[in-house]
C-alpha cells in the first residue's frame, strides 16, 4: 500500500440529520442526507447517533445530582478496571478494551433524563452501517466511529476511531526508507484516529452535524477495524511507572489539604465522603485493632442541638475558669463556623482492645498510643477529602464536652471524641496544592 497521505482532501458535513431515538433507521436518514456519497468515501458518524438508535440510552432520575449519581454507577458498571481516579474523575478500561474517561458514558448531546453508553460493539456498527448505505445507495464507503477522547500529556481532547470497517486503521512505516535512507523502524500512523479528528472539524460538538465525510483519501481495506487500534497490556510501557504515580499522586493529595473555614451551599456528594471515611479507616492502630468510628451528622436540627449544648458548657467551663464574659464571647464564638456551609463529621476513638496494666506509667503510654490512631485517621480522613476536591477543617470542639456529645448523640461512654472536621465545597474555589516546608522547621537529624 502506498504512502496513507494524499494530495487534496475534502471534509464535508452531513447537513440535515434528524434527533436520532432508539429504533430508527440510520442508514436511511444518512442515504437521504448524504445522496452524494461516492465510492472510496470515509463517513465518520459520531458514536452518541449509534447509542441512540441502538437503544444504548439509560434513564435517569431529573434531579441533577441524582442523574449524576446515577452516571458514576454506570461509569463503574462499564469498568473493567480503574486506571486513573482524582475526586469523581476516573479514567477507566472499558469492556470494549478502549481505556478512556467515564468508561466513555456520557451525559451530552441527551435529555436530561437520560445517559448514553457506548455502542455494544462499535465495529460490528460500522459494518452494518456500511453494508446498509452499498443497499441503498450502491457505494462502497469506509466507516469510522468515533468518540471523544482526552490524551495523556496533552491538554484538550480529540475525536478517535472507536470502530471502523472498510478503512486502513494504521498505515506501518516499518521497514521503509524516508528521504534521507534512514530506515524506520517502529513507526506507525494511527489513520483511522486522524481521520476521525479530521472529520470532527466540520462536525463539531454543539452544531447538530453527527456526521461527516473525508474525501480524497485512497484507504480502503477489508477487514481492519478500530480494535487493532488498542495497545495490549503487555506493551504498555506507562503501567509501569503507575506505582510511581501512585506515589506523586499521594504526595501531591497531602500539598492540598489545608484548613477551610468557608463553604458554599452546594451538596457534597454522599459517595465522597463515604469513600474518604473508608480511606481513613485503614490508618495505623494498635494492637490490630480498630479503635476509630465516625459520626457523620447529618441531621440539622441535631447538628444545632449539638452545638448549642456544646457551646453552654464551654461557657459553664470558662466561668469557673475566672474567664471574664468578654474572653468567654470570643472563645465560644470560634466555633460558629459549625453552624455554616458544609457537613460535619465527628471522630471518635474506642479504647475497645487496648491493654490494662498496673502501672500508671505504661497506662498512660496505652492512652497516647490509641490517641495517635485517631489522629492518624483524622489526618487521612482530611487528606482523602482533598483528594475528592473537597475542604476541610479540623477543630477540638468536642473534645472539651465529651458528656454532652455522648449525651446528645446517644453514644456508648466509652466513645471518646476527637474534635470536628467541617467539610464542603471551598467558599474561595478548587483546592491547590501548596509548598511542601521546609525541613529544618521540623525535622531533627542526629
Amino acid at each position: 500500500m502506498r504512502d496513507h497521505a494524499s494530495p487534496a482532501v475534502e471534509l464535508l458535513p452531513v447537513s440535515g440529520l434528524p434527533e436520532f431515538r432508539p429504533g430508527d433507521d440510520l442508514a436511511a436518514a444518512l442515504a437521504a442526507a448524504a445522496p452524494w456519497l461516492r465510492d472510496g468515501d470515509v463517513l465518520v458518524v459520531t458514536s452518541k447517533v449509534l447509542s441512540k438508535v441502538e437503544g444504548r440510552l439509560v434513564a435517569t432520575p431529573t434531579d441533577p445530582a441524582e442523574r449524576e449519581a446515577a452516571r458514576r454507577g454506570m461509569v463503574a458498571a462499564e469498568a473493567v478496571r480503574v486506571v486513573a481516579r482524582f475526586g469523581n474523575f476516573m479514567i477507566t478500561e472499558n469492556k470494549l478494551g478502549i481505556v478512556q474517561a467515564a468508561s466513555g458514558v456520557d451525559a451530552s448531546n441527551v435529555a436530561r433524563n437520560e445517559v448514553a453508553l457506548l455502542p455494544a460493539d462499535p465495529d460490528a456498527s460500522a459494518a452494518a452501517l456500511r453494508a446498509a448505505l452499498r443497499a441503498k445507495l450502491g457505494v462502497t464507503v469506509g466507516v469510522v466511529i468515533t468518540d471523544t477522547m482526552g490524551r495523556a500529556w496533552r491538554i484538550g481532547q480529540t475525536d478517535a476511531a472507536i470502530g471502523a470497517a472498510g478503512v486502513t486503521v494504521l498505515h506501518r512505516y516499518a521497514g521503509t526508507v524516508d528521504q534521507q535512507g534512514n530506515e524506520l523502524a517502529v513507526t506507525e500512523v494511527a489513520v483511522a484516529d486522524e481521520i476521525a479528528a479530521a472529520a470532527d472539524l466540520v462536525k463539531g460538538k454543539l452544531g447538530g452535524v453527527p456526521a461527516a465525510v473525508v474525501r480524497g483519501l485512497d484507504l480502503a481495506e477489508e477487514g481492519t477495524t478500530a480494535r487493532e487500534l488498542l495497545r495490549p497490556v503487555g506493551e504498555d510501557l506507562f503501567r509501569l511507572g503507575t506505582n510511581e504515580a501512585i506515589d506523586q499522586g499521594r504526595r501531591e493529595a497531602v500539598l492540598l489539604r489545608r484548613s477551610i473555614r468557608q463553604f458554599t451551599a452546594d451538596p457534597v456528594d454522599p459517595d465522597a465522603l463515604r469513600r474518604s471515611v473508608a480511606v481513613a479507616l485503614t490508618a495505623p492502630a494498635p494492637h490490630h485493632t480498630h479503635p476509630v468510628r465516625f459520626v457523620w451528622l447529618r441531621n440539622r436540627p441535631l447538628r444545632t442541638k449539638l452545638l448549642e449544648a456544646m457551646g453552654e458548657a464551654w461557657r459553664t467551663d470558662l466561668t469557673g475558669d475566672g474567664k471574664s464574659a468578654e474572653s468567654i464571647d470570643k472563645r465560644v464564638a470560634r466555633g460558629d463556623l459549625l453552624y455554616g456551609n458544609g457537613e460535619l463529621m465527628l471522630p471518635f476513638l474506642v479504647l475497645d482492645g487496648a491493654h490494662d496494666y498496673p502501672d500508671a506509667r505504661r497506662s498512660a503510654a496505652e492512652q497516647t498510643m490509641f490517641t495517635v490512631a485517631g489522629g492518624a485517621a483524622v489526618q487521612g480522613l482530611l487528606v482523602a477529602l482533598a483528594t475528592e476536591g473537597l475542604g476541610s477543617c479540623w477543630v477540638s470542639s468536642t473534645i472539651f464536652a465529651p458528656e454532652v456529645v455522648r449525651s446528645i448523640l446517644d453514644l456508648p461512654d466509652d466513645w471518646h471524641p476527637l474534635g470536628a472536621v467541617l467539610l464542603g465545597h471551598p467558599a474561595d474555589g478548587p483546592l491547590a496544592p501548596r509548598p511542601a516546608r521546609d525541613l529544618p522547621e521540623g525535622l531533627l537529624e542526629r
